[in-house]
């Protein structure tokens, strides 16, 4: 049992244990908690889509359709085994299933019961990666894939000290499904202990972002003639507010302009300042603080 990973939290696991994670538009606010609970959680469920096709994917699981609203799980494993995350919080992809099954994974026990009801809320108690695969048996799953289901496996149980058998397929958990299906949930499992038995991967290194240099690009970026990046580490920090919800992706290109000063003030008035102090030009401790949560550090 344990709380949920906050979605800073869960992207600094995934990357530590060596995952390539892209973070979707959005993706920190987009949940189902209004419709019911989210947590403790107690496992991760792995799934295929029945789909092709990366962005058509990672969209469907982001927005959902007409007869399941999004997202249907917190990320979507590629063929090429890149994570994008497009949901934080309760997501529809686990949906109702066996008590019984709940409790082994609580217990974290060798052997799942064989589903026989659909009686307990497993949005509520679950994350969820879905698997570009179309899930007819036919359609390969490429070893970077794989690595990267075992991967996000490991390191969700690594940060919740959950042992492998804390993950399971949709297959285990309800007699409704079949996914995923082309590979052996055993075999991950054993995958994902021997992971976890060893020396989890070196952390790759934080991002360091300069204090003087990105406050003086944003005082001087605005006003020049075209979009000039004078300081490389304003795309760092443009990627976090990208990844906050408050600035458009197509302008996380390291000028620090109109859209970045307006997208930095409101995560000033985020932090709670107001008037002139939220100028959208960074401070030391609005900065600390978006570094602390998105994955980089600053030199004051």
């Amino acid at each position: 049992m344990a709380a949920p990973l906050s979605a800073g939290a869960l992207v600094r696991a995934l990357r530590a244990e060596g995952v390539r994670v892209v973070e979707h538009d959005g993706w920190r606010t987009n949940n189902r908690n209004h419709k019911g609970a989210w947590g403790p959680v107690h496992g991760v469920m792995i799934h295929h889509t029945v789909t092709s096709g990366t962005a058509a994917t990672v969209r469907l699981c982001s927005e959902g359709h007409s007869s399941l609203p999004g997202p249907l799980c917190h990320g979507v494993i590629a063929k090429d085994g890149t994570v994008h995350l497009v949901g934080n919080g309760r997501a529809n992809h686990a949906g109702s299933g066996d008590d019984e099954v709940l409790r082994a994974v609580i217990a974290e026990s060798a052997g799942l019961p064989a589903p026989n009801e659909n009686n307990t809320d497993g949005n509520a108690r679950f994350y969820g990666f879905e698997c570009v695969n179309l899930g007819d048996g036919k359609d390969p799953w490429p070893a970077a894939q794989l690595e990267a289901v075992e991967a996000v496996s490991a390191a969700l149980c690594r940060a919740h000290r959950w042992s492998a058998h804390s993950v399971i397929g949709h297959k285990e958990w309800t007699n409704t499904k079949i996914d995923p299906r082309g590979f052996s949930m055993a075999a991950l499992r054993d995958r994902v202990a021997s992971r976890l038995g060893g020396t989890a991967p070196a952390p790759p290194p934080r991002p360091m972002v300069d204090l003087s240099r990105l406050v003086a690009a944003a005082r001087t970026d605005p006003s020049a003639p075209g979009t000039p990046v004078t300081y490389s580490g304003v795309r760092t920090v443009e990627r976090a507010l990208v990844a906050e919800g408050l600035l458009a992706a197509r302008y996380a290109d390291g000028h620090y302009g109109t859209q970045t000063v307006s997208a930095y003030a409101a995560w000033q008035r985020r932090c709670g300042y107001t008037g002139a102090d939220a100028d959208g030009v960074p401070g030391i401790t609005t900065l600390r603080r978006l570094g602390a949560e998105h994955g980089f550090t600053v030199r004051a």
